[in-house]
């Protein structure tokens, strides 16, 4: 994927994928590439918040409310995990609002 994720675009997980709860972190299994992944539990929870697809600036509300962490550190760090996860087709990435 040569897009980069923004701020004002819509995030949802991919279909294809198998995950569970390991003591608070997720591990995954993409069912199309045949590969494992582990999320730490901040990572687990951007997971389970994207369940439903959210703009990825809701996301990072949502966030900053939950943890202590300065809004642009967040912002950046979530935009890199997003495009991470964009880069393996873990998530569905929309340019219009899903609601």
């Amino acid at each position: 994927m040569n897009q980069s994720i923004g701020l004002n675009q819509t995030i949802q997980r991919s279909d294809d994928l198998v995950s569970c709860d390991l003591d608070g972190e997720t591990a995954l299994m993409s069912v199309a590439n045949g590969k494992y992944y582990g999320l730490d539990p901040v990572g687990s929870r951007i997971w389970v918040l994207l369940e439903q697809a959210r703009p990825v600036s809701d996301l990072c509300a949502i966030l900053l409310q939950e943890f202590e962490v300065e809004a642009s550190q967040c912002q950046h760090d979530v935009l890199v995990f997003l495009n991470e996860l964009a880069q393996d087709n873990l998530i569905k990435v929309f340019d219009e609002p899903t609601r």
